[in-house]
């Protein structure tokens, strides 16, 4: 079974999405759950997994995340393109990717160098579609993550939390 780390993101966030939605239905698949991948995990036990992490994430501290804009992906690794999503920065979120990736790997093309953090908003449409998102102006949202989710991709729903208390 496959599963992520993930940074649950905040009712402002979700709010963000829900003003955006008359510019997503151009697009052919909204994302309605929306999350940020820290890192992903094939062909795991949810188990086996959650004792694998509480090691790495022990003293792993809270961080600052921020959404800044809105880009796209033109030509997904994974599924139809173009992957519409808000920009995301976050100096701590990106060394604990680098530490989960030197320890566990990196899945080609998505992560490690090719890692950019992102909450996805919606998939498959057309290039005027993607270029009146890139161009709405957006109010920053701010937030700090105090604890991570493991997500199943199966069930599409978080299937336990890890407390950062670092």
């Amino acid at each position: 079974m496959s599963y992520s780390l993930n940074v649950l993101v905040p009712g402002t966030v979700e709010r963000l999405a829900t003003e955006l939605y008359p510019r997503l239905t151009a697009f052919d698949r909204i994302r309605d759950r929306h999350t940020l991948v820290v890192k992903r995990f094939e062909n795991r036990s949810y188990d086996r997994l959650r004792e694998t992490l509480r090691t790495p994430l022990a003293n792993e501290p809270p961080f600052e995340v921020r959404v800044t804009g809105i880009d796209a992906f033109e030509t997904p690794v994974r599924g139809d393109g173009p992957v519409v999503y808000l920009t995301v920065e976050s100096p701590g979120l990106l060394a604990l990717h680098e530490r989960l990736v030197d320890r566990f790997g990196a899945i080609e093309g998505l992560e490690g160098d090719e890692y950019v953090p992102h909450v996805t908003l919606a998939r498959g449409g057309s290039p005027s579609a993607v270029e009146v998102l890139r161009d709405a102006e957006l109010d920053p949202v701010m937030w700090t993550v105090s604890e991570l989710c493991v997500w199943s991709a199966e069930y599409r729903e978080v299937a336990g939390t890890i407390p950062l208390r670092g």
